[in-house]
């Protein structure tokens, strides 16, 4: 037995040894409603869960733990931890601590600030995107015992899930404030549970409100229905021409026949991980890979018109919609939105009167992989999953990436995580596997090692 496996069976068995504490510390994260947005929930949820990621970083060495405000109002926790050796690199670990809505807590099977364990999964909102993160991080710095090879910064901001771009304002600001070697991103993650990955593509996107006005107040629908103009049907016009019969996102002006070259999604595993029902059609004239990674698709976050209870026979004056529209790579994000307000306004049947307001925008990535830290990042994964590292594309945005990119030219950015598709991020009855955990936590610890011996040689 060489002395490296030696040194690897201690570190699976401390990381082993750590899950339960892992449990109690996701359970106290996942209960701090840490929506950010006001109008949800209390700041002050947001504020708790800062201070708890403050002082747990602050016990592992990072004593100079603080939280930071961001022009968003809200607070990234920022800290260092530095070495022992002034040559060795410098390791930024991201994660963020906010959260998005629970959406219908009916749909929950389980209570959504509630970490709920069920089968081999952790149920929460939050307890992939982002918490299982942090605690993933913890976990690994804990399970090195304090012989850290390398100088550690750390930022876990407070309004990713809002797009808001409060980090990224910091970071262009205070440039000197998370300047490292390498960034590890933990915000995405594997292609199953087992199957390690590295992320190195992400969409960007564009959210836009749109809203519609024909009249200046309901009227009777027997009365003036046929004749007076439907804000509601209107804007269900509009809303029809961004896909076409395919499912194809369609706004004029965006290319939508890329294809993706790196890991396929196999079709049928898809539609497991998705849980599409039974007769329901896979969308797009793509692959799944196509679709998700290298093609713009547009999605209804939500409209504003009359509910069904309670709705009466009236023709609607108003209705606005919320639009998500995510763009890979090569797609610049100003031109997008310029070209999804341009179509909106173009398809407006019957002279209504279309607002278009932009609410957030974020630029794509691309990341390289020939530097030491990918090299370490593969051996680490290998030698924590016991199987080879792939890499993946994310359908989903980290703006932040962008800004990091152009920040900090010569680093390398490293996009992992404990997320994989059955975690449900953004979703009803979010989850986690622990065990995603305990082999994340150590694979970043064994990074962490890797990396300072492959720097040192480079």
């Amino acid at each position: 037995m060489t002395q490296q496996h030696i040194e690897y069976v201690d570190l699976e068995a401390r990381v082993a040894g750590l899950m339960p504490r892992a449990r109690e510390e996701l359970a106290e994260l996942v209960a701090f409603r840490s929506v950010a947005d006001p109008r949800l929930y209390p700041r002050e949820e947001c504020e708790r869960a800062a201070e708890w990621v403050r002082g747990s970083f602050a016990e592992l060495g990072f004593t100079d733990a603080r939280l930071t405000p961001t022009s968003d109002g809200s607070a990234a926790v920022v800290g260092n931890r530095p070495c022992k050796d002034p040559q060795a690199p410098t390791v930024l670990l991201y994660a963020h601590y906010d959260v998005q809505p629970p959406l219908d807590e009916t749909a929950w099977r389980t209570p959504p600030f509630q970490l709920t364990d069920s089968g081999r999964r952790w149920y929460g909102r939050g307890s992939a995107d982002c918490k299982g993160n942090i605690v993933m991080h913890l976990t690994a710095l804990r399970a090195l015992d304090g012989d850290i090879p390398v100088n550690l910064k750390l930022v876990v901001e407070g309004s990713e899930e809002q797009g808001t771009g409060g980090l990224e304002n910091l970071v262009v600001a205070n440039p000197d404030l998370l300047r490292a070697n390498t960034i590890l991103v933990c915000d995405t993650g594997n292609a199953a549970v087992g199957r390690p990955a590295a992320t190195i593509s992400l969409r960007g996107m564009v959210n836009v409100v749109v809203t519609v006005e024909a009249l200046s107040s309901e009227l009777h629908s027997g009365m003036f229905g046929g004749a007076a103009p439907d804000a509601l049907a209107a804007l269900v016009l509009i809303l029809s021409t961004l896909r076409d019969r395919e499912g194809n996102t369609t706004v004029n002006g965006l290319p939508d026949s890329q294809t993706w070259s790196g890991e396929q999604y196999p079709t049928d595993r898809f539609r497991y991980d998705a849980e599409i029902l039974d007769g329901v059609e896979v969308l797009g004239s793509g692959a799944v890979s196509d679709m998700l990674w290298a093609r713009p698709a547009l999605t209804i976050l939500g409209i504003d018109c009359p509910p069904v209870v309670g709705s009466t026979a009236a023709i609607a004056p108003r209705a606005a919609a919320r639009l998500n529209l995510r763009i890979p790579p090569g797609t610049d994000p100003a031109e997008a939105e310029a070209a999804l307000i341009a179509h909106l306004h173009a398809a407006a049947p019957w002279g209504v009167q279309v607002d278009v307001e932009p609410e957030a925008k974020g630029a794509p990535f691309s990341a390289a992989r020939n530097g030491p830290a990918y090299r370490a990042l593969a051996a680490a994964m290998g030698e924590a999953y016991g199987t080879p590292m792939t890499t993946l594309g994310q359908g989903g945005s980290i703006p932040l990436c962008a800004t990091l990119a152009d920040t900090y030219p010569d680093a390398e950015i490293v996009l992992m995580g404990v997320e994989e598709p059955r975690s449900l991020i953004h979703a009803p009855n979010e989850s986690v596997s622990p065990a995603e955990i305990a082999a994340m936590a150590r694979a970043e610890a064994l990074f962490l090692r890797r990396y300072a011996t492959l720097f040192a040689a480079a």
